[in-house]
């Protein structure tokens, strides 16, 4: 990978009981979606509309969400652990 212009971190790397699973990855996604909650607030304020871009990706997030909790709770019923791999590529342009 050339660092000068794509740069890989590793976010969660691991196996889980579903609970810890499901912490960790709602964990992120509520923030996510914090973060945009956050900025439609500030997109409000300074134009008077929310910004659409952060609309769409709350909506998307509580899908994700929904299916974060749908799979968690099945492999916890079922005394299931998930492994979990998330890298972050950051790519400059």
């Amino acid at each position: 990978m050339d660092t000068l212009t794509k740069t890989k971190y590793s976010l969660i790397e691991g196996t889980f009981n579903a609970e810890d699973a499901k912490d960790i990855l709602l964990g992120l996604v509520e923030d996510k979606i914090r973060f945009h909650q956050h900025r439609i607030f500030s997109h409000e304020e300074r134009f008077g509309k929310p910004c659409e871009d952060s609309v769409t990706r709350i909506s998307q997030l509580q899908k994700t969400r929904k299916q974060i909790l749908e799979l968690t709770n099945h492999c916890q019923s079922e005394n299931k652990t998930l492994r979990i791999h998330s890298d972050i590529l950051i790519e400059f342009q």
